[in-house]
């Protein structure tokens, strides 16, 4: 469904059958709901898929598609997670992947360290910069190295993490930055949706985690999260979603600020696709409209084709 997601459902999912679970169930930022949403399908259970009322329309549309059962609520991403918590506590056969499978859910973001290992043949980059929302994602790429170079699978030394939020929504970036590991849960304010997480569960751990490895944890302003879009894109080719240009903004911070060896080998890591998060790039370029003459096609473009 285009987006990491599908690697934390499909442990989680797995789990809910070995665990007797009859329902498939998340609160979701968007990405998850698609995610629950088609592996639901696939495996023939009903699902019910919990999301803040403001969601992207592109993200609602390709979870509805799916047969789920999608409800919106009126409040936060927090807000939605709350109430998903005591909805676990009352629905006894209902799989909620990121309340009562977390712990299962959670070790599907160790197969990103896996493949990056592969694609580097078997070995560890210097420098890894992911997006954080609860910070889950983040201490697990960093946990999948460790266990790989543990067992011998990996050789190179633990890479630095390096962390990225959205400056409308950034309590773990703003913990860095103040020195402490107590997130302070904030109101979210961005584009960036799905990394809008306001209190952040494994916070204090991705605190934790770039102290350890010499890295950071930055945040980067939403007119830079849109410029990452594009950066992103133009560069390389791939069009990624508001995540993405959170992770591609931090990383062109870094380099900014120096704290970037040229000669480091660096891995930033894009989890979703930007077809989920089209107004963000809404109004960034120029559409040329012309007649269907040669002529239209040399007046508009002279001097540039």
């Amino acid at each position: 469904t285009h987006s990491f997601k599908d690697r934390v459902v499909s442990v989680a999912s797995a789990c809910a059958r070995d665990l007797g679970f009859e329902v498939l169930a998340c609160a979701s930022t968007g990405n998850l709901a698609n995610a629950v949403a088609a592996q639901a399908a696939a495996l023939g259970m009903q699902s019910f898929v919990f999301i803040p009322s403001d969601l992207e329309e592109q993200k609602i549309l390709a979870t509805g598609v799916y047969g789920t059962n999608v409800v919106a609520v009126n409040g936060n991403y927090d807000d939605v997670n709350r109430l998903c918590t005591e909805l676990s506590g009352e629905h006894e056969s209902w799989a909620f992947v990121n309340v009562n499978l977390r712990p299962y859910y959670a070790e599907g973001s160790k197969t990103l360290a896996y493949e990056i290992g592969e694609q580097l043949g078997w070995t560890t980059p210097d420098r890894v910069v992911a997006p954080i929302a609860s910070g889950s994602l983040f201490t697990k790429i960093g946990k999948g190295f460790r266990e790989f170079r543990e067992l011998g699978l990996l050789t190179g030394e633990q890479p630095t993490m390096s962390g990225a939020q959205a400056v409308g929504c950034s309590p773990v970036a703003q913990a860095w930055e103040a020195g402490t590991d107590v997130c302070r849960p904030v109101k979210p304010d961005t584009i960036a949706k799905s990394l809008a997480i306001g209190n952040p569960a494994d916070g204090p751990y991705a605190i934790d985690l770039a102290k350890a490895t010499g890295g950071s944890i930055e945040a980067v302003t939403d007119d830079e999260i849109r410029a990452g879009i594009r950066l992103l894109a133009e560069t390389t080719g791939i069009f990624t979603g508001t995540a993405g240009g959170t992770t591609t903004a931090t990383l062109a911070k870094l380099a900014e600020q120096g704290a970037i060896d040229p000669d480091e080998r660096v891995v930033l890591v894009i989890t979703g696709d930007g077809l989920k998060t089209l107004d963000a790039v809404r109004g960034s370029f120029e559409t040329h409209v012309i007649e269907p003459s040669y002529s239209a096609f040399e007046r508009e473009f002279a001097g540039v084709a």
